[in-house]
């Protein structure tokens, strides 16, 4: 085991012969091993050079062994003191793999919340810590905070925060509902609307995000049971906000009237669309393509382009899927 001293087999043989003879010439060593006379001198004058060993004086020709207190005690001492600085270099290097890997494997970019309270006491402050946007997914049946409560949005909006929201219809069949809307949008929010949307959801400044865990489509329960996961800066939340993007292309927008409704300046009612109209809006909800509509009518297909154009520039809508969910709930057809 000598090599962990730094020594040959070779040498820590020799060495370990003149320690059990005291003093020794290359010869005795030599006819005590299986070494020859001239590869144990070699051996011996080489140990002689790194300290274990010494000439006696006496004897032409003899070494004796310096002490293994002497020699190797405190070699082995800075071997375990190198070897305790190595041990703990290496515990920092798997210390800081685990950081990393905890990072990237989402225990610091996600954390739980349990219970409804802690739950609003998160939506307040994330509106509350708010600099630029708050980007909203709203459902029906509220989980923590009623729409009716949530101050922290309007304090948010004088700061100049921008409020983007997207409603699914369910949501307007709460009792005040639309009410909340109207508040909400005379006081700077910009509101969508979609037929249905995956989740709630709420993200600022995207940053941070938070979510109820439990279904969209389980009814209400305790609220000492609510779960949330507030989202931290990964590509969990880069998804989050790219599903929010998504929704809000096809969300038809909401705006407020004068005299305090949800609805469009200009001619939104059905009464005011022509019979035209009214037919090219039922075939578009019918899922029929452009060219389709164009035969249907006998006209031209940059015709029925313009016709769809102008009625969504009265919708408000960028995209016929805006136009045909619009035009359903508008009872346009």
């Amino acid at each position: 085991m000598l090599d962990l001293m730094g020594l040959t087999a070779d040498e820590g043989e020799v060495y370990r012969q003149l320690v059990v003879a005291g003093t020794a010439s290359a010869e005795e060593i030599s006819g005590r091993s299986s070494l020859t006379t001239s590869a144990t001198q070699g051996l011996l004058l080489a140990l002689e050079a790194r300290g274990l060993v010494c000439a006696v004086e006496e004897g032409p020709g003899w070494f004796a062994a310096i002490p293994p207190e002497v020699a190797l005690v405190p070699r082995l001492q800075r071997h375990s003191d190198a070897l305790e600085q190595a041990r703990a270099a290496v515990f920092e290097l798997v210390e800081t793999y685990r950081r990393r890997a905890r990072a990237w494997g989402g225990a610091e970019a996600i954390e739980i919340i349990s219970g409804a309270a802690a739950l609003r006491q998160h939506l307040r402050q994330l509106q509350d810590g708010a600099r630029h946007e708050l980007l909203w997914f709203c459902k029906a049946q509220y989980v923590a905070m009623s729409p009716e409560s949530n101050q922290e949005q309007f304090e948010a909006q004088a700061r100049g925060v921008l409020y983007r929201i997207l409603y699914e219809q369910d949501y307007f069949d709460d009792p005040g509902s639309l009410d909340n809307v109207v508040r909400g949008v005379r006081a700077g929010e910009v509101a969508r609307a979609v037929p249905r949307l995956p989740l709630r959801m709420a993200i600022a400044d995207r940053s941070v995000a938070v979510l109820p865990l439990a279904s969209s489509d389980a009814p209400p329960g305790n609220r000492r049971d609510v779960r949330a996961v507030l989202v931290r800066e990964s590509s969990l939340l880069d998804g989050l906000i790219t599903l929010f993007e998504h929704h809000w292309e096809v969300g038809a927008p909401l705006r407020v009237t004068d005299e305090g409704q949800i609805g469009e300046a200009g001619p939104t009612d059905a009464a005011s669309l022509a019979p035209e109209d009214r037919h090219v809006l039922s075939l578009i909800v019918a899922g029929m393509t452009d060219e389709a509509i164009a035969g249907q009518l006998r006209v031209s297909k940059r015709t029925i382009q313009r016709r769809i154009q102008g009625l969504m520039s009265v919708a408000g809508v960028a995209t016929r899927m805006q136009l045909g969910w619009h035009a359903a709930r508008r009872d346009w057809i």
